[in-house]
């Protein structure tokens, strides 16, 4: 009787041992990503200093709430969204993208007034710019997307002077989130180009009437 005991207390052990491992070798660490602006070459030098840009406010920005998560999001199909467990942002998105989308600007208008929303209510703003994004992730095959509807207004919000649609797609070569990460960011530059073309013939424009 006590050796049938101590054979089923045995197999319960191993059991759970086994169960125990078993649980243990699915955990993993969590790995933390950034978006960044891209390595670039030194602007050249403005033809008006920064002191005297033009006070741009930039926001708000909008992210679809598919992305208002920790997890990295990649398109599997046209249908599904797959949320990596493991791979996540350091911060919330809209806070890193809303970043990284003004050091980009900044760089292609000088000006030492760029203002993220929200800015206060006494700051005297000359562009407002919005940025509604509907899309933004890594595929499968690499590719990164980003499509945002933006708005450059008159003031703060008094008078639409600019709306487009702009869809841009960036390849990791590689299906490793690091690289995904990259590519997401190369279209964040990409945006930020457009964006500032915009700007600049707005003001060329206005400095001529």
């Amino acid at each position: 009787m006590d050796q049938r005991l101590f054979l089923v207390r045995g197999a319960v052990l191993g059991a759970s041992l086994i169960l125990l491992t078993g649980c243990l070798g699915l955990q993993q660490p969590s790995r933390f990503y950034v978006l960044g602006a891209p390595p670039r070459a030194e602007p050249a030098s403005a033809a008006v200093p920064a002191e005297q840009g033009p006070t741009i406010g930039l926001g708000p920005l909008t992210l679809p709430k598919y992305l208002d998560r920790p997890q990295l999001v990649t398109r599997t199909s046209p249908y599904e969204l797959k949320f990596a467990e493991f791979e996540r942002w350091a911060e919330p998105l809209e806070v890193n993208f809303s970043r990284v989308l003004a050091e980009n600007l900044a760089v292609h208008i000088p000006t030492d007034h760029l203002n993220l929303f929200p800015w206060s209510r006494n700051t005297p703003i000359e562009y407002q710019v919005t940025v509604d994004v509907t899309e933004f992730y890594g595929h499968r095959d690499g590719q990164s997307v980003l499509l945002a509807q933006w708005s450059i207004f008159k003031g703060e919000g008094k008078e639409v002077l600019l709306s487009r649609k702009s869809r841009f797609g960036a390849s990791a070569g590689t299906q490793d989130y690091g690289a995904m990460v990259a590519a997401m960011s190369q279209t964040i530059a990409d945006l930020s180009r457009e964006i500032a073309a915009a700007l600049r013939t707005l003001a060329t424009q206005s400095a001529t009437r």
